[in-house]
């Protein structure tokens, strides 16, 4: 069974994909600011640590448990994400810093962190958006969550170029709009054609096996546009 780390594993995709992965036999380490929902479900084989992914400090807490708990990491979900919905001239510089805190920094931040536990074998499963792939519809509003997203394709394509001789893989999965606590607080009243667990269950079965078919890919997962 693989060593695997969720980021927000809180609610939404996260919260599913943490339960899937446990209940199939797998070591998860969650991380969240808020980890009362996870230590809930009382699950064997579920490690939460509360961290902020945008405090430096933070990362220490992630460090001292690969180095005395585990040691190994297979599978790497950067899963957290911050969505922003305002027109642009609304949104001031500190609002755009702090998408791309969560949705850029704080990937290259726990992925720098994390590789040297990880082995030639092991994934690194991105999880970006439909808007932030070129030339998929876009919406007004979502400037700086979808230009975030697009870095995040690109970084996560760099760094598969920069280690595919020593490994991880790198893959990115572009979601569509998924029926989650995050979307709901952005477009109230939106209803989306696919459940939290539904893809919590397809990202499960990638974040395991996708690697042997992809590196350096990014997969549109999405039934509709967005």
């Amino acid at each position: 069974m693989a060593n695997i780390i969720v980021t927000g594993a809180s609610r939404g995709i996260g919260f599913q994909l943490v339960q899937e992965l446990v209940r199939d036999g797998h070591e998860v380490l969650a991380l969240s600011r808020n980890i009362g929902p996870l230590t809930s479900l009382g699950l064997k084989g579920l490690k939460a640590l509360s961290v902020d992914l945008g405090e430096e400090r933070d990362y220490g807490k992630i460090t001292d448990f690969l180095t005395t708990q585990w040691k190994g990491v297979a599978v790497l979900v950067n899963n957290a994400g911050s969505l922003l919905n305002k027109p642009f001239l609304e949104t001031d510089m500190a609002e755009f810093r702090a998408v791309y805190e969560v949705n850029v920094f704080a990937v290259a931040s726990l992925t720098q962190l994390v590789l040297p536990f990880m082995d030639k074998e092991g994934h690194v499963v991105n999880i970006s958006s439909m808007g932030g792939v070129q030339g998929s519809l876009k919406f007004p509003g979502l400037s700086a969550y979808s230009s975030s997203k697009g870095a995040l394709i690109t970084l996560t394509e760099l760094l598969a170029e920069e280690f595919k001789e020593t490994g991880p893989s790198f893959n990115v999965l572009a979601l569509g709009a998924v029926q989650t606590e995050m979307l709901e607080e952005a477009f109230p009243g939106y209803e989306a054609p696919i459940s939290a667990l539904e893809m919590a269950k397809y990202i499960k079965e990638f974040a395991l096996n996708g690697h042997k078919m992809y590196n350096g890919k990014l997969l549109q997962v999405s039934s509709s546009t967005p």
